[in-house]
């Protein structure tokens, strides 16, 4: 005869019924009643006080567009800011955390304090282990496995505190723990594994040891149920995860003297209940009927994952024999690792391959029937030209490829972007819209545009820009191409040529060495001709050739920097903006070829101006002007001292010059 056994210890422990039962004490009080988050892993509890008017929060953000209430922290915890945001919005807060997290939090947020370093053995993205980062004054590491245990990059001569995550496999802390200390950290080590939680993983290896079936009730996405299912699993073969009495279809053989049950954290005792009721009142020829279930070769059914590996997974689909679904039936890509996209517990839905894969098993599909959805979703997408999305996997030779629902799209490198891109590999990873223009499930073939929305966009905010911008605006744009006569600047809608000449006040020798593709520029609009926009940096408040008929009128001697040469003469940069002419009969006395015999790019020149047009802005210098009035100075000093007065009068050096420049002249 087969005997039912259940676990003393399944079942709501101390921390959760504690939160629960103020859930449910507020609940009755009346008033608006929020938790912040789930208050447990069990989809009946949350139903069930839905149903009573208690609504989840799942931000900070959430608290403030709720009408006052009460705010009951799940036993979970919560961050320490997430604690003060409650208290701080105006809601009354009620602190379920579990007492054993509670002093978790205590213990992380007093050594890190004191300047140890927190290692947090647990699952990162549980509430637990993100409620208990939280408390901590540095950032700390969260470990689950050996690999990451092994990979820990916290400096050797730190201190460091390791404490655990309340629900976390005792035997599993330990391992790890002798990871850490092998490695040479000075550990502070604090086991947290709440005593029920071991006292419950225990018992389950005890039961799981000597039953012929075992039965593990819990929530899903509960990480205490989900442990007791795997160490019950490692002993058990035959090992269920439900949630309720509705999920039980046992596999029975007839021969089996044992069938255990135990159960998560988060499971109510009522649950155990009907469980234990359902399979008591049930003749064993009813309980193997009900476990029976037959499936056909193409057949959609749904199923539960039991156990994952990198590259297959096993799913109880409520029949005799477990479906095996492998990576290449899962997905396409061969780099996927299961264990990193499925979990114990998931739900899936997937089509039946065969009944029989010749050693029981049933051979499972899930890109298949994503594919025949994928058909379908890329069909409807076609014939209404919805706007899609998806990532870029592949760069090809011809174009890009993506992947919509397990369809593989291709677009076309012509159908890619509205410009000629020789290189598509910035893609990569990429996340793009697309429309389908091609649709044929028969030869596989579904073919992308890119394109068009991209012109679309474009004439869109081409015409909206057009309506807002005239000449003398000052616009932002962004550099997009560059050529030897000028770059084109993208206004966000249209493109404006900002030529050579419009660049700077001064001469610019190369555009490409000024600007670069991608740089935003600030510009001053000059012209609009149509659709064609020419654009300048010549901003007229910077114009430096205002004051300069002043600053360098005729006779003014100035200093300047040979900027270029020619045969006729070189070109002297006065200032940014302002070059100025030196011919090359006005370089020096005597006759010279060309400006490069005597003078350098760069060399610094002083000169007299002898010429300033102010209406085309050019200006005249001549070094052989100063030589020559240097040398009429010289000859007038040498002349003033051969007639000087025997008796100490004075000589008009002045007036000596004048005769003098009149007598060469």
């Amino acid at each position: 005869m087969t005997r039912i056994l259940v676990a003393k210890n399944a079942g709501f422990c101390f921390g959760v019924q504690r939160a629960v039962d103020a859930v449910y004490e507020k609940a009755a009080g009346g008033g608006p009643i929020y938790t912040y988050g789930p208050v447990v892993h069990n989809e009946s509890v949350i139903r069930d006080l839905e149903k009573k008017g208690v609504r989840i929060l799942e931000s900070e953000e959430d608290l403030k567009k709720v009408p006052a209430g009460t705010v009951i922290i799940r036993a979970h915890g919560v961050p320490a800011s997430t604690s003060r945001a409650i208290e701080a919005s105006g809601h009354v807060c009620l602190d379920a955390t579990c007492p054993f997290v509670k002093r978790i939090h205590q213990i992380v947020e007093k050594e890190s304090a004191q300047g140890r370093e927190i290692v947090i053995i647990g699952a990162a993205n549980h509430p637990e282990v993100i409620g208990i980062c939280g408390w901590s004054h540095s950032r700390p590491s969260v470990i689950a496995s050996k690999e990451e245990a092994q990979a820990l990059d916290i400096p050797l001569e730190r201190p460091v505190c390791v404490v655990s995550q309340t629900t976390f496999n005792a035997k599993k802390f330990e391992d790890l723990v002798d990871i850490l200390k092998g490695r040479g950290y000075n550990i502070t080590c604090v086991n947290t594994i709440c005593n029920a939680t071991h006292v419950r993983q225990s018992e389950a290896m005890t039961i799981s040891d000597q039953a012929d079936i075992m039965i593990v009730i819990g929530g899903q996405s509960s990480s205490n149920s989900a442990k007791l299912y795997e160490i019950c699993r490692s002993r058990c073969p035959r090992t269920y995860f439900i949630q309720s009495a509705e999920d039980l279809h046992l596999s029975l053989h007839g021969d089996e003297e044992l069938i255990g049950i135990t159960a998560g954290a988060s499971t109510p005792n009522y649950i155990i209940e009907e469980v234990f009721k359902f399979m008591s009142e049930m003749t064993f020829e009813q309980m193997l009927e009900n476990s029976v279930k037959t499936v056909h070769a193409g057949e959609t059914v749904k199923g539960v994952v039991i156990d994952v590996k990198p590259d297959e997974a096993i799913l109880n689909i409520g029949c005799k024999s477990d479906g095996v679904l492998s990576r290449a039936e899962y997905t396409n890509d061969s780099s996927v690792d299961l264990t990193e996209v499925l979990h114990i517990g998931d739900e899936l839905e997937v089509k039946v391959l065969k009944t029989n894969d010749g050693d029981g098993q049933v051979v499972l599909s899930y890109k298949r029937l994503a594919a025949d959805r994928g058909n379908k979703r890329i069909e409807e997408a076609y014939n209404t030209k919805e706007v899609l999305k998806a990532v870029v996997t592949q760069v090809l030779s011809g174009g890009l490829s993506v992947v919509v629902e397990e369809v593989r799209v291709f677009i076309p490198a012509s159908l890619v972007s509205d410009t000629f891109e020789r290189d598509l590999s910035k893609y990569l990873g990429q996340e793009i819209e697309f429309v389908i223009t091609e649709f044929n499930p028969h030869r596989r073939r579904y073919i992308g545009d890119r394109k068009q929305l991209l012109v679309a966009r474009r004439a869109e905010m081409q015409k909206k820009l057009f309506e807002t911008i005239a000449v003398g605006d000052v616009v932002e744009g962004t550099v997009k191409n560059i050529t030897d006569f000028g770059a084109f600047v993208d206004l966000g809608g249209a493109d404006g040529l900002l030529h050579i000449s419009e660049m700077s006040w001064g001469r610019v020798e190369n555009p490409r060495k000024v600007f670069h593709v991608g740089q935003q520029l600030r510009v001053l609009i000059k012209d609009i001709q149509g659709t064609k926009i020419a654009l300048s940096l010549k901003f007229p408040d910077q114009n430096p050739w205002a004051g300069a008929a002043e600053k360098y009128a005729v006779g003014t001697v100035v200093t300047g920097r040979v900027a270029r040469m020619t045969d006729f003469g070189a070109f002297v940069e006065l200032e940014p903006g302002i070059d100025a002419l030196l011919h090359v009969s006005q370089i020096a006395k005597e006759h010279i070829e060309k400006p490069s015999d005597v003078l350098k790019t760069g060399q610094e020149v002083t000169a007299k101006v002898v010429d300033f047009d102010s209406e085309k802005n050019k200006i005249s210098l001549s070094i052989k002007q100063l030589l020559i009035e240097a040398d009429r100075a010289k000859q007038a000093e040498r002349r003033a001292r051969e007639n000087a007065d025997p008796d100490g009068g004075l000589v008009d050096i002045e007036a000596i010059i004048a005769s003098q420049k009149d007598e060469e002249e």
